[in-house]
């Protein structure tokens, strides 16, 4: 089956150009053009303030510039009797689309939101490439929103950093009147041979014990959904969007601080006894997202490297919070120490994927947001690019997953704890997402203040 389009190729790539363990990942997840990993909604959006005037040819060009840059933005995986293939096409313009935002009466920040969030809804193709598009959305001539829609199967959270590192150089560059910057990247191919190359190396066969041990006997912890999955019925994605209050955010950082942990293995603790609360059981795993760049030489590099993190915290002898914490320490440890493909680690423990299943329950990954590379504060000259993280507005329709709910933490620049949860509304109601993130919140704030409360005290 070919999952996009495979045009004749004609800039001298003859080679056979092999899946990364992400790509063949998502093709267990292809439901076509409209739905699943392949499906026209499975993209990432993103957008940031734009303070300055903008040269639109320069932006122009500068799109262009990223797209020759990065092959995996006009690379098409193709499937075939030995389990699919990559082919990387040659260099086509990017769609840039510049409207002007009139005035509502909605103050320019959430009116910037509501743009990005229309955007977010709407679907992208897998089978036109270049897998970029830009919007630029103007206010007047100084200030302006500029939008960046990628397919998931070409990018991911790092990747959307990586490109518009890349653009902001590159529009610098064809402002001043020269050429962007001719450096070549390391591409996304070279990954994807990476990992055949170490797929049988003693770090892999190292990490692949570890995993055999530390998930024997476990499932991922599946949530019940308000509706049983209907295989005749197309998902239909929404996002709720919240953001916690001042004083609870800082209590929550400075609580990690304090006990020698990350933000995210605290907020890792009470998801996982949320799913205890939930479920009944009380070994929880659930999965999580890495950047997948476990090689630093991949950093700079674009595509769809994140990588399925599966964190297990058995809280079946622990009596307070404080102890589901430690354990979540140590299991979030244990787990980057020892990353190595989601693939590798399925094929060890095929029980682990047992509810992606049973139609009565929903997967939900947990996740909190990296920004690889903030463009904030800087003193070039020309506009200046800030990032939309800060977002409240929930939508009915948004960008799709290929399956369960995401759940998604960002701790902003202001200390803020912001965070959305994407759901399948023919699964869901809107009511159990917010009954969620309140549960959670509840036990994010205990958790900060009182982690010595027993867990039968709550």
């Amino acid at each position: 089956m070919s999952i996009t389009a495979a045009v004749p190729q004609t800039d001298g790539r003859a080679q056979r150009i092999p899946l990364s363990y992400n790509q063949q990942f998502l093709r267990a997840f292809d439901k076509g053009e409209t739905d699943g990993a392949f499906g026209h909604r499975h993209t990432l959006v993103c957008g940031w303030r734009v303070t300055g005037a903008v040269d639109t040819d320069a932006l122009r060009h500068a799109l262009d510039d990223v797209v020759e840059r990065h092959e995996v933005l006009r690379t098409a995986v193709v499937g075939d009797d030995e389990g699919g293939h990559q082919v990387v096409h040659p260099p086509a313009p990017v769609a840039l689309e510049v409207t002007d935002l009139p005035g509502t009466g909605v103050p320019r920040d959430l009116r910037a939101e509501e743009f990005l969030n229309d955007l977010d809804a709407a679907p992208y193709p897998v089978r036109e490439l270049p897998h970029l598009r830009a919007f630029l959305g103007r206010f007047d001539a100084t200030d302006a929103v500029l939008v960046l829609a990628t397919h998931h199967t070409s990018t991911d959270a790092w990747s959307l950093q990586v490109l518009m590192r890349d653009l902001v150089a590159a529009y610098r560059a064809r402002a001043a009147g020269g050429p962007a910057d001719p450096e070549e990247a390391v591409q996304y191919r070279e990954f994807a041979r990476y990992q055949q190359e170490d797929a049988d190396s003693g770090r892999t066969d190292r990490a692949r014990a570890y995993w055999r041990e530390r998930l024997a006997g476990a499932e991922i912890t599946g949530i019940a959904s308000d509706r049983p999955n209907r295989a005749d019925l197309p998902s239909a994605y929404g996002v709720h969007r919240f953001v916690f209050d001042a004083e609870l955010s800082r209590k929550v950082v400075e609580f990690a601080r304090a006990e020698r942990c990350t933000p995210f293995m605290v907020l890792a603790a009470a998801y996982s006894v949320l799913l205890r609360r939930r479920t009944g059981t009380t070994d929880v795993v659930f999965p999580t997202f890495s950047s997948g760049r476990y090689e630093e030489r991949f950093a700079d590099s674009v595509g769809p490297f994140f990588n399925f993190v599966p964190i297990r915290v058995d809280t079946g002898d622990c009596a307070t919070l404080a102890d589901v914490l430690d354990r979540s320490r140590e299991a979030c440890v244990g787990a980057y120490r020892n990353e190595i493909p989601f693939a590798r680690i399925a094929e060890d423990n095929p029980a682990l994927l047992a509810p992606f299943a049973d139609g009565l329950l929903a997967v939900v990954a947990f996740e909190v947001l990296q920004s690889a590379f903030p463009l904030d504060g800087e003193e070039a000259d020309g506009p200046r690019f800030t990032e939309i993280r800060r977002r409240t507005l929930s939508q009915r329709v948004s960008s799709a997953i290929p399956d369960g709910g995401l759940w998604a933490m960002d701790v902003l620049p202001g200390g803020e704890l912001a965070g959305s949860l994407k759901f399948d509304h023919n699964r869901f109601d809107e009511h159990t997402a917010r009954e969620l993130v309140e549960q959670f919140r509840h036990l994010l704030a205990t958790l900060s203040s009182a982690p010595r409360t027993p867990l039968a005290h709550l």
